[in-house]
């Protein structure tokens, strides 16, 4: 066989393009701070309003990013009429009560990966958005990037011939701290919904749900999962994820099929190039994206805008009931795992 002669050109729009609306952001975190940067850098978008249950907390990220109103509670930030729409960005054991609580004060909401704690909390986020006729969507950004669009149409030409298989990991050191969100039950850590999400999400846009799956695991002295290892079946194919708070892995990822395979390198859910290599090994490999690192947030930003100018209620890249079935497929996971939160 031989390789088409260059990768297809990603027909992800500019997100400068986007219409601009103006966003509340909930819980101005880390993930938060990436976001507002994004935006005001690489959009017409606007974050107007900071809301936190500390006062002092949402002013100083009002201060850094020049936004223009902190709030020292949720409900104040949902019900600021100048909110077009709300970004949830906090833990994820306050996801569904606050995605709600935006939903009932009518406004569009895009709410951090993972959606929720479990698919019945998920649920309850997607049938309140639909009876509200609002938009909302969980903030798998990688999904938007144009490299993902690019391996999209590789997929769809058939240029890796039929799939075989999907690697894909996602691993990061953190010292042990029960106080910290990740090691916390209270606030659902573990690595599954903080880290997990990555490979298992990618595994899913390529492949669906799988026939059957395998899971291995330990926990921390927190009873969270630490490590895991998943294998997901389908007919013809197989997907081989992992995801880990103990260690610095490669956090790469590959789809392989009987003609080529694509390798995407560290840390795969950037925006860094794709390798395109036959069975031969000859390559064609990307060109590096323009907005870089986390800075590619702005992405699905622009396209939450652009869906909600148009009508839209949901993505069609981001499915909500492909949200709900990956949150179903990590509640089964995590009870292989033994793995339980507080409330649930």
């Amino acid at each position: 066989m031989s390789l088409p002669r260059s990768l297809p050109t990603s027909r992800v729009p500019d997100p400068a393009d986007a219409p601009p609306l103006r966003w509340g952001i909930l819980a101005p975190g880390g993930i938060a701070r990436s976001f507002a940067d994004g935006l005001h850098r690489h959009t017409r978008q606007r974050v107007v309003a900071a809301g936190s249950r500390s006062l002092h907390r949402a002013r100083v990220f009002a201060d850094k990013f020049g936004v223009e109103r902190a709030y020292g509670s949720y409900q104040e930030l949902v019900d600021d009429p100048a909110v077009d729409v709300v970004y949830v960005a906090s833990p994820h054991s306050g996801h569904h009560e606050q995605a709600l609580l935006a939903i009932a004060a009518g406004k569009h909401v895009l709410v951090e990966k993972a959606f929720t704690r479990n698919a019945t909390e998920a649920a309850d986020v997607v049938r309140a958005a639909r009876a509200a006729g609002v938009f909302a969507m969980e903030a798998m950004w990688t999904r938007f990037l144009p490299r993902t669009d690019v391996l999209t149409q590789l997929l769809t030409d058939g240029v890796l011939g039929e799939l075989r298989s999907v690697l894909a990991d996602n691993g990061q050191w953190f010292e042990p701290d029960p106080g910290h969100r990740l090691f916390d039950p209270e606030q659902a850590g573990g690595t599954l919904l903080d880290l997990g999400i990555y490979p298992i999400s990618f595994a899913w846009s390529v492949l669906g749900r799988p026939d059957s799956f395998l899971a291995s695991g330990t926990l921390t002295d927190t009873a969270v999962d630490a490590q895991v290892a998943m294998i997901l079946q389908y007919p013809a194919a197989q997907a081989v994820l992992a995801a880990t708070l103990t260690a610095r892995t490669p956090t790469a990822a590959s789809v392989s099929g009987t003609l080529a395979r694509v390798e995407i390198g560290h840390p795969f859910y950037t925006p860094v190039p794709l390798v395109l290599i036959d069975r031969d090994g000859e390559r064609i490999t990307g060109d590096p994206e323009p907005i870089a690192g986390h800075l590619g947030l702005c992405h699905e930003a622009a396209h939450v805008a652009q869906l909600i100018a148009d009508g839209a209620t949901e993505s069609p890249l981001m499915p909500l009931d492909e949200s709900v079935a990956i949150m179903t497929f990590i509640d089964e996971v995590r009870a292989r795992l033994g793995v339980g939160y507080p409330g649930e």
